[in-house]
């Protein structure tokens, strides 16, 4: 039976979830794993990929479902809830079903958004351990990623204290002359800490290090990060992280992890993060969760490799896009399927009243304050005017050759009449529509939706690409910013349009994937803009170069890569018990 997620908190779910949780054992023989394919670690297991794919190779695909969502506000709208509610509804159904979620960041849990577990009777378990670290992939990530720069710190000292007779006769290096003007990279941390976004370094003697301008982004957003979830196995991860471009030298070449002679060591940190960690939800099916970029700075995908996985154990195989369908599920089908050749069967737009609310004109949805009454009581009016922005999210995935399935993911305040006209908004313009109470009923709450998927599943679909991957750059962001943002058009600084001329010269770049940084919270560049704006530009700043990833990242508008802690942030709500070890206040 479901638990009252009305009364309990959603850590008090998981740990009575967790009561009979399968133990490594128990998964091997379920998903009828050998026993060197399953790699216990305490509670939980990795599973190693390479055996199971080797193993699988010939066994045909299950159906692969995309999760994603309209424009959310900044409390989000459950896409990870409405992954494991129907998984969860799916499993109800008598099939044999898992899926692939990202991990998530210590950044949004200990700030105001909590941990990205899903909640009610629809989350994953064990919550605590995915909440703070899981098996490590991240803190590995975070470590690869700051060797590089320490490599390229202490290169650059070195450098400037040995003429090139010494740097030969002592350290056996070429001089890389690296131009401080012109560094690429930054530190990571797994938190958002908005003090780092900008920093000086090596202040000091001689023997500090080397003096310059530097910063700090969130861990996640790496480039580490962004290699995990693209990776094909560890020979093409350690050829990825020895291909990062750090910097570029005084005649404007790139200065790379290979040519710093770190790329190697970074791949022996990471050497573990390639095999996903096998969880739950809390009725039981089995969900891999692995990598953990967001979707609004980087790719926003879990990874290749668990879909991989995923599909080849499971009949229907659940994956999940970050924030909406405009950056979400645009880099799934414009980059992950294209890098990993992979196509989906059908994709779910989640969809709460609350948000259509708030696109409809509702007061300012604000993290950590009480919502206004007009988002917990009736108001027809503003859901109807809001259901613009699903709309438009239905005939961007439209755009893919996929016909969405639209989930409500109802709310308990959510009155029948709210939910009524979404349905016939979604069912106006073609779309299969179905009401879930995932979050309140687990599994029994999402029958509805896990119907529509199955029938959508199959569907035939026409699913081909936006842009063929011959298009350069600029018009890539140029047919990004019209058809899926509704932008008018693309201007570019002087700055970014020069570099991104100087990046379509070079054929090294041209099969390089687009991966737009955006804010998530609107259409557009600005987050204060909700609906669907009418008449406006996609302003570009700068290109970032994720040359280990195979990235070009256009940066739209003022979008940070290091996100800020709230005056209200999570952590002053959890604690530990210090007689039973448990973790308390997790959300």
């Amino acid at each position: 039976m479901p638990y009252d997620a009305t009364k309990l908190a959603d850590w008090q779910i998981s740990e009575e979830a967790e009561k009979n949780m399968p133990t490594p054992e128990e998964w091997r023989e379920r998903l009828g794993l050998q026993k060197d394919e399953i790699l216990p670690m305490g509670r939980l297991s990795k599973i190693d990929f390479l055996k199971v794919i080797e193993r699988l190779k010939d066994k045909p695909d299950g159906k692969y479902i995309e999760v994603t969502a309209i424009t959310p506000t900044p409390l989000g709208e459950g896409k990870t809830t409405t992954s494991c509610g129907l998984m969860e509804g799916l499993g109800k159904r008598g099939v044999n079903v898992g899926g692939a979620l990202r991990q998530p960041s210590s950044g949004p849990t200990m700030n105001v958004k909590g941990t990205a577990a899903g909640g009610g009777n629809s989350l994953l378990i064990p919550m605590t351990e995915l909440s703070l670290g899981l098996t490590g992939d991240i803190n590995d990530i975070m470590n690869a990623h700051n060797l590089a720069m320490v490599a390229l710190t202490a290169r650059m000292q070195h450098e400037r204290n040995y003429n090139d007779e010494q740097l030969q006769r002592l350290t056996r290096m070429r001089r890389l002359d690296i131009d401080p003007t012109r560094v690429e990279m930054g530190w990571v941390m797994d938190f958002c800490a908005q003090s780092l976004r900008n920093i000086i370094i090596g202040i000091g003697g001689k023997q500090d290090g080397y003096m310059m301008q530097s910063k700090f982004g969130i861990a996640v957003g790496s480039e580490c990060m962004a290699i995990l979830s693209v990776a094909n196995d560890l020979a093409d991860l350690k050829k990825r992280l020895n291909n990062i471009t750090v910097a570029f030298d005084k005649n404007h070449k790139p200065v790379t992890t290979g040519d710093l002679e770190v790329g190697n060591a970074m791949a022996a940190f990471m050497r573990n993060t390639i095999n996903p960690t096998l969880m739950c939800t809390a009725e039981y099916n089995p969900c891999f969760v692995h990598a953990g970029p967001f979707a609004n700075i980087a790719i926003g995908q879990s990874s290749i490799i668990a879909d991989r996985i995923g599909l080849k154990l499971f009949d229907y195989h659940v994956t999940e896009s970050g924030f909406a369908a405009d950056i979400g599920f645009e880099k799934f089908w414009n980059v992950k399927c294209r890098l990993s050749g992979l196509k989906p069967h059908v994709s779910v737009l989640t969809t709460t009243v609350r948000a259509l609310k708030m696109h409809g004109g509702g007061p300012k949805v604000v993290p950590g304050k009480a919502l206004p009454e007009e988002y917990t009581k009736e108001n027809i009016a503003l859901v109807e005017k809001g259901c613009a922005n699903m709309v438009h999210m239905i005939n961007i995935i439209r755009k893919s050759g996929i016909n969405p399935v639209v989930c409500v993911n109802r709310f308990y305040t959510d009155t029948d009449a709210e939910v009524a006209v979404i349905k016939k908004a979604a069912e106006a313009v073609g779309a299969r529509c179905a009401e879930s109470q995932h979050w309140l009923k687990g599994g029994e709450g999402a029958l509805e939706l896990a119907d529509a998927v199955i029938d959508a599943c199959n569907d035939k679909n026409d699913f081909k690409f936006l842009y063929p991957l011959e298009m350069k750059l600029r018009d890539r962001v140029a047919i990004i910013a019209k058809e899926v943002y509704g932008a008018d058009g693309v201007s570019w600084t002087p700055e970014a349009e020069a570099k991104a001329k100087m990046l379509e010269d070079d054929p090294k770049y041209a099969d390089y994937a687009t991966v737009m940084v955006k804010t998530h919270l609107s259409l557009s560049h600005d987050p204060a803009v909700k609906g669907v704006p009418k008449g406006w530009t996609l302003p570009i700043r700068d290109v970032l170069i994720y040359s280990g990833a195979k990235f070009l990242c256009p940066v739209a508008g003022t979008i940070s890569l290091m996100p800020g802690t709230s005056s209200d942030p999570a952590f002053r709500r959890i604690d530990v018990d210090t007689k039973t070890g448990k973790v308390k206040g997790l959300f």
